[in-house]
């Protein structure tokens, strides 16, 4: 099943449809989607595709052979070429006749096994850019190497491309239309439970509860998910240790660079080092308040929802789930589930708003979307705001989300607006959401205020799943 990625789809079927050389890098995390994304592009298309194992050059050399010869060419099977400048050769020369896609993917698994791959095709591109009409395709999920050694201004093949890509998770949208049995709600907690990974997502099972989702993954020692944090670190980087322990500080609530390092008990300057690199991974987020570049205030948060939920639930509770005590466990999350869907539910309504500002019916043109958070002059003491955008000096909109199963009373909009007195904004617009509904007396208040949408859940997610 293939779901999204339409604007993926319609940048490389218009690539393809150009009829001479093109370039394309696609890199991303593992599990998001990367092959099916190329296998449902080249489907209809004469194409050679190589995916690079993690061996010697002599192995991928000859696979990449053999996918020559399966494509339909007239050498021989069983035929092995003497080297990959003679393969990649023959395939751009090939690609003089008829239009060709050639796709490597994993391709840092064969230029580490193959050290000269980039020099040779960069010769080759220099070469037979002009005449021609291949389309070539390098796919990578090791991000840290696709960035420095194919799209790095020193690379070898830095300039040679003519489009990239960078595969990001599905947003909640996308998410949204893999499940067609759960409830509103669900989806949302699906959403907060595996994000936005495709692979992830293949995991849930929308003819089941939530609380079986939960069991048959999370709290499951046989699971794809009950192991794949650790697994998808070991893959990732060379000491999976240190960063797990960083990962796990994070989760149990240390956000600022010092309490991580204390909780770690290694230095700054490490623990630097590590989150830079968990931050490149997409696995984690540096947070600022919003319209400070710079702060001592900035914060770390786990920016992957499944590494969130799992980093919160499992590792706590391992021993008893080795004993294959899911029920028990169970309980044991089950009531702070409301909690953990907060700062979830916040980057839905973010991504509500983008879509207002992108079919013009946003009240505020923002630039971006952020949290704040810092000291109130009024009453010297510490508050935030969980959403806000600014159009200009004199407009900005403010927002705050509540996953709570009450409706929202007048003192959540009066708090919002003492809060935003904080800034000195001239034109404001305040937004409310909930995940039930609203109190008659707010829906009162923002009716008298003239400068406030109320948005329960529902109306969010029938506007968010629109065409």
């Amino acid at each position: 099943m293939f779901i999204g990625r339409d604007r993926e789809l319609a940048s490389l079927n218009q690539l393809y449809a150009s009829d001479r050389f093109e370039f394309t890098v696609i890199y991303g995390r593992r599990r998001v989607g990367k092959t099916a994304l190329i296998n449902q592009f080249i489907c209809d298309k004469k194409a050679i595709y190589f995916m690079g194992v993690e061996s010697n050059e002599k192995q991928n050399l000859e696979n990449f052979s053999k996918n020559i010869m399966e494509s339909g060419t007239d050498i021989p099977t069983g035929t092995a070429f003497v080297s990959f400048q003679a393969a990649l050769e023959y395939v751009f020369q090939l690609a003089e006749r008829e239009r060709l896609i050639l796709v490597i993917d994993e391709y840092p698994y064969v230029a580490r096994s193959s050290r000269s791959l980039a020099s040779t095709l960069q010769l080759l591109i220099d070469q037979y850019k002009d005449s021609s009409r291949l389309m070539l395709i390098l796919c990578g999920s090791s991000m840290s190497y696709m960035e420095d050694h194919v799209l790095a201004y020193k690379a070898p093949l830095y300039g040679r491309r003519t489009s990239q890509m960078k595969l990001l998770p599905f947003d909640f949208a996308d998410t949204c239309r893999y499940f067609k049995k759960f409830s509103g709600e669900d989806k949302a907690v699906i959403y907060g439970m595996v994000g936005g990974t495709p692979q992830y997502l293949l995991q849930m099972n929308d003819r089941i509860s939530i609380e079986e989702n939960i069991k048959n993954t999370f709290l499951n020692p046989t699971s794809a998910l009950f192991e794949e944090p650790e697994n998808l670190l070991k893959q990732e980087v060379r000491e999976p240790a240190l960063y797990n322990a960083i990962i796990t500080a994070i989760a149990s609530g240390a956000s600022r660079m010092a309490e991580i390092a204390t909780k770690v008990g290694e230095e700054t300057s490490v623990c630097a080092a590590y989150l830079k690199n968990l931050i490149a991974l997409g696995l984690i987020q540096k947070e600022t308040p919003y319209g400070i570049k710079t702060s001592r205030k900035s914060i770390y948060t786990i920016d992957d929802n499944m590494f969130r939920f799992w980093y919160r639930f499992v590792p706590g509770n391992s021993s008893i789930i080795a004993r294959g005590a899911a029920d028990l466990v169970y309980k044991r999350i089950e009531p702070y589930l409301c909690d953990y869907m907060g700062k979830v539910f916040e980057e839905i309504c973010k991504q509500y708003l983008w879509k207002l500002l992108l079919i013009g019916e946003a009240p505020v043109e923002f630039k971006d979307l952020g949290h704040w958070w810092g000291t109130d002059p009024a009453t010297h003491s510490q508050t935030e705001i969980d959403i806000m955008g600014e159009e200009d000096k004199d407009t900005a909109l403010f927002g705050e989300c509540k996953w709570t199963n009450e409706n929202i009373d007048t003192g959540v909009l009066e708090t919002l607006t003492k809060r935003c007195q904080i800034f000195h904004y001239r034109k404001i617009h305040l937004f409310l959401f909930a995940k039930r509904g609203f109190t008659d007396g707010c829906v009162e208040a923002a009716r008298k205020a003239g400068n406030v949408t109320l948005v329960p859940y529902r109306d969010l997610l029938k506007k968010l799943t629109s065409d």
